[in-house]
């Protein structure tokens, strides 16, 4: 497993307002940490061991592969699936994993080519096909309401939640980027990272859903999973 320096923290400004503080660490031993910000590690993958523990929406859709000598897990088409309303068409799920208040981590490569909507995803409060979080991360401007930014899917099609958006996330060709989103609960806050920056690129605040599953994804494009990471508190 790649051994990376992660600086990451949490910080509790105001009601429903969750802001970053440093708290670094640098595993030396190849090993992630069992405990950050008072959170266990509950989940780590590097799909070494394949993807016997995923769960996805089409599995003719996914595949382990080998990119720059490692395993991933691949996004290698479409998914032949319809969502019950607007949102990813490409999913796929932790089995067994319900996580509450979390940091997850996800190294993600986009193969698609280059357009306003290139897209991967991170998936997140995850109750059933029609009521889950997700963050979708493409180039597309701050202007843009179906594009980089949380959305929320609530029984309808999904509605952009983002209380502060940067204005579009590149994905560089060949190139795994970093996605890290901070979950607080008791607050509603959501905050999402970008390769290792210390300012949060995307913001929310919202409350609809407490403890769900998490994953990874896409909209409609293809894209590679290295590494997925959980801390948290379970159901």
């Amino acid at each position: 497993m790649r051994v990376r320096k992660m600086s990451i923290g949490l910080l509790l400004m105001a009601p429903g307002i969750l802001m970053a503080a440093a708290v670094s660490y640098t595993p030396e031993s190849g090993t992630l940490p069992k405990v950050l910000n008072g959170w266990l590690l509950v989940f780590s993958e590097d799909f070494s061991r394949g993807a016997e523990r995923w769960q996805p929406g089409d599995p003719q859709a996914w595949r382990i592969l080998e990119d720059q000598g490692k395993p991933v897990y691949a996004l290698v088409q479409q998914s032949q699936y319809e969502p019950p309303v607007r949102s990813p068409f490409n999913i796929a799920l932790v089995k067994d994993l319900v996580v509450k208040d979390c940091v997850i981590e996800a190294r993600m490569k986009s193969t698609t080519k280059e357009y306003g909507h290139r897209d991967m995803c991170v998936i997140f409060g995850y109750q059933d096909p029609s009521h889950f979080y997700y963050v979708h991360l493409a180039p597309a401007p701050d202007t843009d309401p179906h594009a980089n930014s949380i959305f929320l899917v609530n029984g309808a099609p999904r509605v952009s939640i983002a209380t502060r958006r940067n204005n579009g996330t590149a994905w560089k060709e060949d190139t795994y980027h970093t996605v890290r989103v901070i979950r607080d609960t008791e607050t509603g806050a959501i905050q999402v990272f970008h390769d290792g920056g210390r300012d949060p690129i995307l913001t929310a605040v919202d409350k609809t859903f407490s403890a769900g599953r998490v994953g990874v994804g896409s909209f409609d494009d293809t894209g590679n999973i290295a590494e997925f990471h959980v801390w948290g508190t379970t159901k």
